[in-house]
């Protein structure tokens, strides 16, 4: 074990973690806009609605996020539709995360006594009032310790984009071994950096989890 090694890669990995978190932050926010759009067309659209997000929640919940990144890295070109892999990489994240999302909101949404928005309809509330101003509120401060687990799992999973080339945390601890023949204390380095990061994300989630029950 050489320390000297970690000292020398570690601006190269700071770095490349600066990389890791931007990116996973893009798919959170990218999947927090589907995952809402989705929740609320299933509880508030028609049959056919509910059965496309179920379609849709299913799909990207059932097939590996590895595949989904690849067939969207590979299908896009095949339609016209020629994008960076960075650019591929948050739109795989982003619509993974969305499936999760929406059934995060759903259970959320589910947990929210009914009468409540039964006695805004005979107050006389609109429909988009009850959603903004009484369901929507209550569901995210009851999905909070959901939502930051995902972003959580999220990062981890950012890992996988390094298969088409993007220099994410992971790729650059694999460059970075291949050339000085040193991975022990690479992906050792490696591993501390993103044990650093989802523990920051863990301690910010349960700040804003005790915030929220304050006020």
């Amino acid at each position: 074990m050489k320390f000297s090694v970690i000292i020398d890669a570690l601006p190269h990995l700071l770095g490349a973690a600066v990389t890791t978190v931007w990116v996973s932050l893009l798919g959170v926010l990218l999947g927090q806009v589907i995952g809402l759009a989705v929740c609320v067309a299933r509880q508030s659209g028609g049959r056919a609605a509910d059965m496309a997000g179920g379609v849709y929640v299913s799909f990207f919940r059932g097939v590996p996020l590895l595949i989904q990144l690849l067939l969207i890295y590979y299908m896009l070109p095949l339609i016209g539709i020629d994008v960076p892999p960075l650019v591929a990489s948050i739109a795989a994240l982003g619509l993974a995360s969305g499936a999760y999302v929406s059934e995060i909101y759903r259970g959320a949404l589910n947990a929210v006594p009914h009468g409540q928005s039964e006695a805004a309809l005979a107050l006389g509330f609109p429909g988009s009032a009850i959603w903004t101003r009484i369901l929507l509120p209550q569901a995210f401060r009851i999905s909070v310790p959901a939502l930051v687990n995902e972003l959580i799992l999220l990062l981890k999973a950012s890992s996988l984009i390094s298969v088409v080339g993007v220099a994410e945390l992971t790729r650059t601890s694999q460059t970075i071994s291949a050339a000085n023949y040193r991975p022990l204390e690479i992906y050792l380095a490696a591993g501390v950096i993103y044990l650093a990061i989802n523990g920051a994300l863990a301690l910010f989630g349960t700040l804003v989890e005790r915030r929220l029950q304050q006020a």
